[in-house]
Parts: structure tokens; C-alpha cells; sequence
């Protein structure tokens, strides 16, 4: 059984027991999320949603907050002596699917 959950206005292919990375979520580690936007519920039958299933959700578990790999902007005005060099990182949090409901 697998669903296909929208968080931050991205979508992802969830499985009991996998782990996936997402934007920063407002939670403690070890703490439990239902994540409630659920587009899609495969298993013996598929519910597609217009635009969620109803009644259908997804536990999970914050396993822990980190920062992305460094972004690196540089910024450059020919003949004008003007440069500028940006990094940028990334929060993301850790989760980890404990259960799917339809």
C-alpha cells in the first residue's frame, strides 16, 4: 500500500516505514504528524482524490531537523566593479511513515 501526500506544495510517494525529506515542518523531534493532504490511496484499489480523499490520512514520525547542502548565488555587474557572493541553506526535517489510513 502505497499514497501520495502534498506538503509545501510538493508531492511525495510514501510507504510505511519509508523515510522521506520535506521542507521544514513546525515540530519536535520524536513528535507524531498527520499529514492530511493526501491525493492518492493505492493498495487493493485506488482512490484518487478530486482534489484529497476523504477521510484518508497519514502518520508520521519527525526523526530529525537539519540544514541542505549549501547553495552558493554570485551576483556580477560588468564594468561597475560590483560582485556579490551569497550562501544559501536549506531546513529541512526528516520523517518517517508509521501508517497509512483510507
Amino acid at each position: 500500500m502505497y499514497a501520495i501526500v502534498e506538503t509545501s506544495g510538493k508531492q511525495y510517494r510514501v510507504e510505511p516505514g519509508a523515510t522521506i525529506v520535506v521542507d521544514r515542518v513546525d515540530a519536535e523531534e520524536g513528535a507524531s504528524i498527520t499529514l492530511d493532504r493526501v491525493l492518492l490511496v493505492a493498495g487493493d484499489e485506488i482512490k484518487v482524490g478530486a482534489p484529497t480523499v476523504e477521510g484518508a490520512k497519514v502518520e508520521a514520525k519527525v526523526v530529525d531537523h537539519h540544514l541542505g547542502d549549501k547553495v552558493l548565488t554570485f551576483k556580477y555587474r560588468r564594468r561597475h566593479r560590483t560582485r556579490r557572493k551569497v550562501g544559501f541553506r536549506h531546513s529541512h526535517t526528516t520523517l518517517e511513515i508509521v501508517g497509512i489510513e483510507a
